[in-house]
């Protein structure tokens, strides 16, 4: 992490705290909202670097004993909510690591920057009792609430907190930064780009791991041979099929991307703006074979296929008609 200017995209949330701090207009409680991996962390840390900065610099200067031990992540007055409980942050835990030292002046620094990630797990007593500190914090406290749902706040909290959404990142800026930063060829980049949705922690996730790739390749390989495969082969698939099963979302993905190629081939015949281009010749190939209704009945089970496991219907069944739905079609 080395401040916002190495954070891809939001900018118009990196010009919404830099001029509070150039204005010295902080709020006491921000709540950073978007999902997993869109940059909350990297957004509440540039932030309090900065607030911090002894240079008095908006973007952090890097170079003070402030910046410095911000970026090493032991600043002794930016201070990380810890829970021991995986799905809870408890009333305990806000009583001991806020509200019992938040009266304690900061060390040696102008502010006393409490970051709270994963904020949507605070039970409803916990909340009550971060809001006794938002409702009459001292001047130098702030309080950064990370979520992935703000709906599970109290109505009190969120009219207390300045709200910041993360927005999608575009994609040619994901794009250009996995192949600058992670130096992967322009293909890889584009279908962790496609996949990632704008999410950048993603993208750069799915661009450095070797578990994506084989998802990727055991995905496409079934796809490309399903229609010839006999039905007893189906259920040697979905076996194969159960090894990702926690990743099973993203091996959806895969397939309603190449089923989206398929359909953006067969509607336009352009190669260019293939997510899977390294794979033409077999999108050429299963363009020709399906008809529009078809894959559209295919994009509709992928969905369908994905709701069920939510709702925990049956795996190897779920996934057994799906197969049946892509090789009828």
């Amino acid at each position: 992490m080395a401040g916002f200017s190495s954070i891809i995209g939001h900018e118009q949330i990196k010009e919404h705290l830099q001029n509070a701090i150039s204005m010295n207009k902080i709020s006491h409680a921000y709540i950073f909202h978007g999902p997993d991996k869109s940059g909350k962390m990297a957004l509440a840390k540039s932030f309090a670097m900065a607030l911090q900065c002894q240079e008095h610099v908006p973007e952090g200067c890097m170079e003070c004993r402030s910046c410095k031990q911000a970026l090493a992540g032991r600043h002794p007055d930016i201070i990380y909510l810890q829970h021991e409980k995986p799905n809870t942050i408890s009333v305990d835990d806000i009583r001991t690591q806020i509200n019992n030292s938040v009266a304690t002046k900061p060390f040696a620094f102008p502010y006393k920057i409490y970051i709270i990630d994963e904020a949507e797990k605070m039970n409803q007593q916990a909340q009550n009792a971060l809001l006794k500190t938002i409702e009459e914090p001292p001047a130098y406290a702030v309080i950064l609430l990370l979520t992935t749902n703000t709906d599970i706040f109290l109505p009190t909290i969120l009219s207390r907190c300045i709200t910041l959404n993360l927005k999608v990142v575009a994609d040619d800026k994901i794009r250009s930064f996995l192949m600058k930063e992670y130096k992967i060829p322009d293909y890889k980049a584009d279908i962790c780009t496609a996949f990632a949705q704008g999410n950048v922690g993603k993208a750069i996730q799915l661009a450095d791991s070797q578990d994506f790739n084989e998802i990727k390749n055991s995905a496409l390989q079934l796809l490309k041979r399903i229609r010839d495969i006999e039905l007893y082969e189906l259920m040697e698939a979905v076996k194969q099929i159960s090894q990702y099963k926690l990743e099973i979302n993203d091996y959806f993905d895969l397939m309603m991307i190449w089923y989206r190629d398929v359909i953006f081939y067969k509607a336009t015949s352009d190669v260019n703006r293939l997510i899977f281009k390294d794979e033409v010749y077999d999108i050429k190939k299963q363009a020709s074979k399906s008809s529009y209704e078809g894959i559209g009945t295919i994009i509709e089970a992928l969905e369908k296929a994905k709701r069920r496991l939510n709702a925990n219907v049956n795996f190897d069944l779920t996934m057994e008609l799906l197969l049946l739905t892509i090789k009828e079609n």
